[in-house]
């Protein structure tokens, strides 16, 4: 998903109360010594003009990324797609430097295209699938027009010559075959040949899947794909899912017709009926196809499949319905037969995204578990045989890269430094540990196949995203992108950059945050506050990193803007990220209220005119912090909030909360449907009816609740937009209603 009482003896307000400052003019050295809370003014840039809403709404000051990288085979090599989409262009990693056009839409013989959207080079870089007309499903999910692209003829054609759009295409580890699903059915096309045949027939829409996922599969496990080529590409594994018995939802489509259509689809919500999933193995030479003896509860999921190195280790990873029980099965395709090697368990839940990233060896795989309260790397034998804890420490691994086939060195990013930072690091099977990048800030890194070479992504709160390649020992090679434009855009404009503080709640857990000051604040003038929050279980607002959203504006407009990431955000070890295991809201809106009640106390921060806001779980943390903060709050801004966790889908409510029928009384507790007739403050209430995600109802029983409960209210509602309520002038819309609504109701 989407992405108490207070003692002031229990509080501590930190800012960095000394600075040292070094700069050069004229071949001078200067040293400037700064104290005093108030100096996060000295960082605000000192540009003439104003900051204006709508070149942050329009991106002027987003930091800029780089194309797709694809990395070649030969680990000295990648792929991007041109800026005009005509081109498949070749760059050297040692470098950075175009070599080579691998394909270009007007140089290729029989089918012309004006442009790609996207690419595949197989494993030999004989043929490339290339796609066009490309339509979104959900959040992640498409489909396409999907052509092949014969490198040695330079010839393009259709991949299938049966009319309809195509998903999931995926050559086969020799480069002879594709799979793709259409209709939701697979099918295997044969280069050689120029032949396709059916891998299935039952495929149909609202009732089975094959290959591909579900709408909350696709949500909540982040796949959608669940199809697996075996290495010697004489099998082809996949995932049957019966979303027959699944419950289905419709919104309207306001289209301009007379009368709205609707849109329909599968969405279990809390306790009802999931898709049914079993797994699957098709014999490319036989063309038979055999149900995989993996033992699952008919409730179960299975959120991956992938084959290892070994043509006979099919590793299906599977969960029970509470996600606290996960088991990987090798299993023999040809005679059906699994065997457990790897299982993990927790009193809470495991992380789906640690079962999605298990990296194989040839004969080894690396496994992140919190087992011992922290989120470490342990290195199995590929028979299940623990060998060692490669990682260890009361800090957490935030991101796992792989291992190397060879050296079994695992590369992986970790909140080692602080839970407000990110490094790259690589370990050996020995435990020695080896540092990889350089910048203090937030780190993420790419690496191509053989571990040679990766792209760092970087940033901090002052400088925003600078790519580079960089070696297997972390040296810079080259950069790509240093967003140089964006930092000079940024030095005309004024604006203050965060700080960060910490204070500690009443339960005794030190809390992070950011703040936002105006640029140039009057002395001794006290300001009104908003609160940012998201707040969802292993979410972080406060980080270390680059960003230029609205609240900048809204600052130079006389606010202070804040965020504290309370209990159940991330990169602090288990028991801090799932205390709120059954009790979703509860811990987090104390703590956004305990933030509130601090801040309010600080000489520059009008107590009396504070504010919270916050999107999809944020928003429910808005409005949970409303009804339980006895009025701490007088405005709050909650868009696309859930309102009652009975209405949001089963994967993921059910991962923190259980289902209702379990856990009755704390679905009530944590309603903020149910806290209606103690809200309390100037609220709006924001919401898109086309929203697949956090669906509309939320919002439109919710203010049912509140009419019943005599609360006014205002509502904002946009007509056919989703959960991002996208667009530039839906954006724009959006914060000058907010921003009006502030300045009106705080």
């Amino acid at each position: 998903m989407f992405y108490n009482l207070y003692k002031d003896k229990n509080y501590s307000f930190i800012f960095a109360s000394e600075l040292i400052l070094f700069f050069m003019n004229k071949k001078k050295i200067y040293l400037v010594f700064l104290s005093g809370v108030w100096m996060a003014a000295l960082y605000a840039q000192t540009g003439s003009n104003p900051l204006l809403l709508n070149d942050i709404v329009s991106g002027k000051y987003a930091a800029k990324g780089i194309s797709e990288m694809q990395a070649l085979p030969d680990g000295e090599h990648y792929t991007i797609l041109s800026p005009d989409r005509k081109a498949i262009l070749k760059y050297a990693y040692s470098t950075g430097r175009l070599v080579d056009t691998l394909f270009h839409v007007d140089n290729v013989r029989e089918t012309r295209l004006p442009s790609i959207e996207g690419y595949r080079i197989d494993s030999r870089g004989l043929r490339m699938l290339v796609w066009n007309e490309k339509e979104p499903i959900y959040r992640r999910s498409w489909q396409a027009d999907v052509y092949d692209y014969d490198v040695r003829r330079n010839y393009l054609q259709p991949l299938s010559d049966t009319p309809g759009k195509i998903r999931i295409p995926t050559f086969s580890p020799d480069g002879r075959m594709a799979a793709f699903v259409r209709d939701h059915n697979i099918w295997i096309k044969k280069f050689d040949y120029d032949t396709e045949s059916p891998v299935t027939k039952d495929g149909s829409f609202g009732k089975i899947l094959n290959g591909i996922t579900d709408w909350v599969y696709e949500e909540e496990f982040t796949q959608t794909r669940l199809l697996s080529w075996s290495a010697d590409s004489r099998f082809l594994a996949f995932v049957r899912s019966d979303e027959t018995e699944t419950p289905t939802y419709s919104f309207p489509v306001f289209d301009g017709s007379l009368y709205p259509n609707f849109h329909t689809y599968k969405y279990p919500k809390a306790g009802q009926n999931n898709s049914k999933v079993a797994c699957y193995a098709y014999n490319i030479e036989t063309k038979d196809t055999k149900k995989m003896d993996v033992p699952l509860d008919n409730d179960g999921y299975i959120p991956a499949i992938r084959f290892t190195g070994n043509t006979d280790q099919l590793a299906v990873m599977t969960l029970n319905r509470h996600q606290n029980n996960f088991n990987m099965y090798l299993v023999n395709p040809r005679s059906t037969l699994s065997k457990l090697v790897l299982h993990d368990e927790s009193a809470y839940y495991i992380n789906s995204d640690w079962i999605l990233s298990i990296a194989f060896s040839n004969d080894h795989l690396a496994y992140v578990s919190e087992k011992d309260g922290f989120a470490h790397i342990y290195l199995y034998s590929m028979t299940g045989v623990l060998e060692k804890q490669l990682t260890s420490g009361q800090w957490d691994v935030t991101a796992l890269y792989g291992i190397h086939p060879e050296t079994q060195t695992v590369y992986y990013q970790s909140a080692e430094e602080s839970p407000l930072r990110r490094s790259i690091y690589k370990i050996d099977r020995k435990g020695v540990k080896t540092k990889l990048s350089t910048q203090t800030g937030v780190n993420r890194a790419d690496f191509n196949t053989n571990f040679n070479y990766w792209v760092n992504h970087f940033s901090n709160v002052t400088t925003p995203n600078i790519i580079s390649i960089r070696n297997e020992k972390g040296k810079e090679l080259c950069v790509l992108n240093d967003n140089a434009n964006v930092g000079k855009q940024l030095s005309e404009v004024r604006f203050s950059p965060k700080t960060f503080f910490t204070f500690t709640n009443d339960a005794g857990d030190e809390l992070n945050g950011w703040m936002i000051k105006p640029s140039h604040p009057d002395a001794g003038k006290r300001y009104p506050l908003l609160l940012v929050q998201y707040g969802g279980p292993d979410s972080q607002e406060v980080l270390d990193r680059y960003g230029m959203d609205w609240y900048y504006y809204l600052a130079e407009q006389g606010y202070v803007i804040a965020a504290v990431d309370g209990r159940g955000t991330g990169a602090r070890g288990e028991a801090f990220r799932k205390c709120t295991y059954l009790k979703l809201g509860l811990l987090e809106s104390d703590d956004q209220i305990a933030a509130a009640r601090y801040l309010g106390t600080q000489s520059y921060i009008d107590s009396g005119r504070m504010a919270i806001w916050g999107w999809s779980y944020g928003g429910f943390n808005t409005l949970m912090s409303m009804s339980r903060g006895n009025g701490v709050f007088k405005a709050g801004i909650a868009i696309a909030p859930v309102t009652d966790w009975r209405y949001y889908d089963s994967v993921y409510t059910e991962r923190f909360m259980r289902t209702p029928n379990e856990n009755f009384t704390n679905y009530d507790l944590c309603s903020p449907i149910q806290l209606a007739h103690q809200l309390q403050g100037n609220v709006l209430l924001v919401h898109g009816t086309s929203d697949d995600n956090v669906h509309f109802q939320n919002t439109m029983d919710y203010s049912a609740a509140l009419v019943e409960a005599g609360k006014n209210f205002d509502m904002q509602i946009y007509s056919n937009k989703n959960h991002s309520l996208t667009g530039v002038k839906t954006r724009r819309h959006l914060y000058t209603r907010i921003i009006d609504f502030l300045q009106t109701n705080n």
